[in-house]
């Protein structure tokens, strides 16, 4: 599963990779971050495209392109940090994906054609608006679900919607998340939207303020539990005392004094 994980979001040492079509989006940004982290020329390679190393022959007064037998240190540098672009941009790639952009010779060429591929034209992009609209429409808590779980679906869906140009307030994200948590959430709810500017705050502190309740909510829960065990002993010491001290017969037997005499 880690594997499978690094291999999606690559590391510091791995490329991450696009396995299916549907996360271009996501891998698209963190192929970037990546890229400027690991080598941050790859990247503006990507972003300039593939240089030919030129000079202006002797008698000539335009540059032409280079014999490469006359290229200077300089010049392979330049000529090898775009070949190293498109190198890691390709071993990015899943194969059943790569097969189909053989005919790119340069990072640039490459990157361009996966965004028309994968992201596609207007009438493309404004179909997946409408699709990330209908889901955050409909979000809400699932049967079953834990908190983090369903925090992080809401989180991964505003990031594709992000991505895919759909800005909202803070105001309506917010309140979004708060109206689909679950029911026994009706109280923290309540006074959240009572105390907090929920057009002010962002995301992320309203996540970390749910989390805060959903902490102090297990903290009294733990502490309910243990009043309750100690209440149970001491409610069972109480009893034993109460019935010595008003001559009842005690729990606890006793060897009768006639007994004793007896034995002795």
């Amino acid at each position: 599963m880690y594997l499978q994980l690094d291999s999606q979001m690559g590391t510091t040492t791995r490329v991450p990779r696009l396995l299916h079509v549907d996360g271009f989006t996501e891998w698209k940004w963190h192929f970037k971050n990546h890229a400027k982290f690991s080598y941050a020329k790859i990247w503006r390679s990507i972003q300039r495209g593939k240089r030919v190393p030129m000079y202006v022959p002797d008698g000539c007064t335009t540059r032409v392109p280079k014999p490469i037998e006359e290229y200077t240190d300089d010049d392979f540098d330049m000529v090898e940090q775009d070949d190293k672009a498109l190198a890691s941009l390709t071993m990015a790639l899943g194969p059943d994906i790569a097969q189909g952009f053989k005919e790119c010779t340069s990072a640039k060429e490459l990157w361009e054609a996966l965004i028309q591929m994968y992201e596609g034209n207007n009438d493309i992009k404004e179909s997946r608006r409408d699709m990330l609209n209908q889901r955050f429409n409909m979000f809400n808590h699932v049967l079953g679900e834990s908190l983090e779980t369903q925090l992080q679906r809401f989180v991964c869906l505003i990031t594709e919607m992000r991505g895919a140009e759909i800005f909202l307030s803070n105001g309506e994200i917010n309140k979004k998340l708060l109206n689909s948590l679950p029911r026994s959430w009706d109280m923290n709810v309540a006074l959240i939207k009572k105390t907090k500017d929920l057009y002010r705050i962002s995301l992320i502190e309203l996540i970390s303020i749910i989390k805060s309740y959903d902490m102090d909510d297990k903290q009294r829960t733990m502490n309910h539990n243990s009043s309750l065990s100690v209440a149970g002993v001491g409610n069972s010491n109480n009893a034993f005392i109460s019935q010595s001290s008003t001559g009842a017969t005690p729990v606890k037997s006793h060897t009768p004094a006639r007994e004793l005499n007896v034995a002795s």
